[in-house]
């Protein structure tokens, strides 16, 4: 099994969206659970090679997203978001070059256990 495929399975497997994204704010993969939550459940439709802010068009997300992933190219580390409707915390995610560099981001959801 190649490398590519078998990181794949490993994402497809995680029971939340993963949805990675460039520098450019492109998105570059959404994994299984992402496909069903963006396409199934609110009704976008090929979002592989389109802008994140294709989702998310509110001026306040667009600056949220564009201010945090400064704070990352500055090396930040992971950075919480909010809690979704759904009670699941949103975070965004530096990924990074073996030199350290920000190559792009993924939010991140988890069930939130706290109330």
């Amino acid at each position: 099994m190649d490398k590519e495929k078998m990181l794949s399975y490993i994402l497809d497997s995680y029971p939340y969206p993963i949805v990675f994204v460039d520098c450019d704010h492109v998105i570059r993969y959404l994994n299984k659970r992402a496909e069903y939550h963006y396409y199934q459940e609110r009704g976008y439709r090929n979002l592989i090679g389109k802008s994140i802010f294709a989702c998310h068009q509110n001026p306040k997300s667009v600056e949220m997203i564009k201010s945090t992933v400064e704070n990352l190219k500055n090396h930040a580390n992971e950075v919480f978001l909010k809690v979704s409707p759904r009670n699941e915390r949103i975070y965004i995610v530096p990924v990074r070059n073996e030199n350290g560099e920000l190559v792009g981001y993924f939010e991140r959801f988890e069930l939130n256990l706290q109330k």
